[in-house]
């Protein structure tokens, strides 16, 4: 008979062969944590924005793929048209260069699910607001604020729940998938489905912005349509 312990794991496996991430040790400005699916399940990412002196450039960095790049385009086109209401003046666009930067720069990444954590970092950038660090999101967005739907939020779920994440923000067309999670995930992550950037920043800022109380721009509808859920980051 063979008796293995946990201690003994490392000496008959060999050293751990995948690492994960793990939330924010504190609510910082410019970073929000997003979340991903991997050849491994899922992890959570960081998503780093840094203004700079410059006249409206846009850097990116940490080997981002095209649909990415869009969204953080995208990103930068909604905190532009909604610079009023976010409390942003028009003059900050042409006096900062932008550079976001999503670390593990070895590692490609890619897919749309990634907007609003990307737009909630760039409006922590411009506002000097923080990013709470028990939250993490995932959900595309459109131009005018939109949150459309995404896909993989069983393994993202996971991910987030493993990483100390407290509250995750979905998109509202993902609230069937729900069903899907683990129920100890369902049990101990505070889930809030969300139509509009606007819901996002409310929870994920660590406090309220300037602009808030303007009415927002984002189109509201009675119904939310349905879409082919499109891949995720």
């Amino acid at each position: 008979e063979v008796v293995i312990d946990g201690g003994d794991v490392a000496e008959y496996l060999g050293p751990e062969k995948f690492s994960f991430g793990l939330a924010e040790q504190q609510d910082e400005i410019g970073v929000a944590t997003g979340v991903a699916w991997t050849p491994t399940g899922g992890d959570i990412l960081s998503f780093e924005v840094l203004p700079l002196r410059g006249k409206g450039e846009l850097r990116l960095t940490g080997q981002l793929g095209d649909v990415m790049k869009e969204s953080a385009q995208a990103a930068m086109s909604y905190a532009r048209f909604r610079a009023d209401e976010l409390g942003i003046p028009q003059t900050y666009f042409d006096e900062h260069a932008i550079h976001i930067h999503v670390p593990e720069g070895a590692v490609p990444k890619d897919g749309p699910s990634a907007g609003i954590t990307l737009t909630t970092a760039l409006v922590s950038a411009m506002t000097g607001i923080p990013v709470r660090r028990d939250v993490a999101m995932t959900g595309e967005i459109t131009l005018r604020g939109k949150v459309l739907p995404i896909g993989g939020l069983k393994e993202k779920t996971m991910a987030a729940h493993r990483a100390g994440i407290k509250t995750f923000i979905l998109p509202k067309e993902n609230v069937k998938d729900i069903v899907e999670l683990p129920q100890k995930v369902r049990d101990e992550l505070q889930l809030i489905p969300v139509e509009t950037m606007d819901e996002v920043l409310k929870i994920a800022l660590a406090k309220a912005l300037a602009g808030e109380h303007k009415q927002p721009l984002a189109p509201k509808s009675a119904k939310s349509s349905k879409r082919a859920t499109p891949p995720s980051a």
